[in-house]
């Protein structure tokens, strides 16, 4: 059952990294994708508003509600706990791809760049993914995608107590896996008024999910984290301190 185990999370890493290689794309609107976030069905604006709207919803309430110690709490009676962060992460792949299939194009324009300008937004587009990725191993990216839980059950280890530490950009700002997803998200040469929906419903997403994260911080860590909060900016250095 353990080595079924760990196929099934690796399984699922890899469901997710094709996944997250292809919301690189479908947010850059690279051409050779089927569907991009500026590509797809045509719909009227009524139409596909409300479709995108439902769809990053959907991944929210998801990547949300997954993620809360209570539903864990529930869920491991009928998931292996070893396994439990992986149908996490197969969960919000699943979401995102249905994002993908779902999502109805609104073409219209807000503005448009080129040229020099244009060469830095895109590499401004490429730092803001490096950060996020960046971000998952500072804070071991194994742990987070399912891998290091189902390692430690085939040794038989158990998991060790969570340590609270700081690495590199968590010295700079509380979030900056968030940091790298909004500016992925709107950082562009060229911002559709699709693409301004999913970058705005990301980040409102963002935004609630970091409450939901923060408590639960504060319940792990107590002080500790407080104190952590009062020093360090949330998204962006010394903004978003709590008193």
């Amino acid at each position: 059952m353990r080595i079924i185990y760990l196929a099934v999370a690796f399984a699922i890493y890899a469901i997710f990294f094709a996944t997250f290689l292809y919301l690189i794309g479908f947010v850059a609107n690279v051409p050779q994708l089927p569907v991009t976030v500026d590509t797809g069905p045509d719909a009227s604006f009524v139409t596909a508003l409300g479709i995108d709207l439902l769809l990053i919803a959907a991944f929210g309430v998801q990547h949300s509600l997954m993620a809360r110690q209570g539903f864990k709490r529930v869920w491991t009676r009928i998931v292996p706990p070893p396994l439990e962060r992986s149908v996490y992460v197969l969960a919000s792949s699943l979401l995102l791809m249905l994002m993908f299939v779902g999502w109805r194009p609104m073409p219209t324009e807000l503005w448009r760049i080129e040229g020099a300008f244009a060469v830095i937004l895109w590499g401004l587009f490429g730092l803001g993914w490096g950060i996020v990725l960046l971000s998952t191993f500072l804070i071991n990216h194994f742990e987070l995608f399912g891998l290091s839980q189902v390692i430690r059950h085939m040794v038989n280890r158990d998991t060790a107590a969570p340590v609270f530490y700081t690495p590199l950009l968590y010295r700079l700002v509380r979030h900056p896996l968030y940091l790298g997803f909004l500016m992925a998200f709107w950082i562009t040469p060229v911002m559709t008024l699709g693409h301004a929906v999913l970058a705005a419903g990301m980040t409102v997403y963002i935004l609630i999910a970091i409450g939901y994260e923060e408590r639960d911080l504060v319940a792990v860590f107590g002080e500790t984290y407080r104190r952590y909060q009062q020093r360090v900016g949330m998204l962006l250095p010394g903004i978003g301190k709590r008193g």
